[in-house]
């Protein structure tokens, strides 16, 4: 049976959200049934509109629903993306996960795919330890951690090489389009594994 993929994500102005539509259409062409969940805006109103570009893809993605923890629950794999916030999850996304030491005493997560992406404006802008801070998350779940390590070297060394999850800088087209290709890559491969880790839990 395929699996089910939650791919839930924070993006203030646009990149995290092209990444986990990226992911989404990797999953989607493995055959994995996929749920895209974005985190709950936690900014006051005023602050955001001072910046255009912020307003106009909250704006654009409010049709997006916010992710609740029944996404948790129903999914066999969860792929997280997050801006990095000086070196670390933002507080929308984290709000998110703090929320979830309910289905953490019951299990749920356990033996669960999990994997990350993430962004950022500088090239050494935070983005390894972005992602090793989110997994920090899931290796208290239980969950089995798939990073994208290099399973398709030229696909992901193309992208920048990240081994720990997809990542986006501010950069130029080309390197966006590979970025892009990279994350359908790995988007099709966690499905793929998620849907082996299925078959042999105990829960599914």
């Amino acid at each position: 049976m395929a699996a089910r993929i939650a791919v839930i994500y924070y993006s203030s102005t646009g990149t995290i959200h092209r990444l986990a539509e990226g992911i989404v259409r990797g999953a989607e062409a493995a055959g994995a049934e996929v749920r895209l969940r974005r985190a709950a805006e936690l900014v006051p109103d005023d602050q955001i509109d001072k910046n255009p570009e912020w307003r106009a893809h909250l704006d654009a993605t409010a049709d997006i629903p916010v992710a609740t923890l029944d996404d948790l629950r129903w999914a066999d794999g969860f792929a997280f993306g997050t801006p990095t916030r000086f070196g670390n999850v933002a507080s929308q996304l984290k709000q998110f996960l703090d929320s979830t030491s309910g289905l953490w005493n019951e299990g749920v997560m356990v033996g669960k795919a999990a994997t990350g992406f993430t962004s950022s404006y500088e090239l050494h802008g935070g983005q390894e330890t972005t992602l090793v801070a989110l997994y920090n998350v899931m290796h208290h779940w239980g969950s089995i951690i798939v990073p994208t390590g290099y399973a398709d070297y030229d696909v992901i060394h193309a992208a920048g090489g990240n081994p720990y999850g997809i990542s986006a800088t501010h950069t130029d087209e080309d390197l966006r389009k590979q970025v892009q290709a990279a994350a359908e890559f790995h988007g099709g491969r966690f499905a793929r594994i998620a849907e082996a880790l299925k078959a042999v839990r105990t829960d599914s």
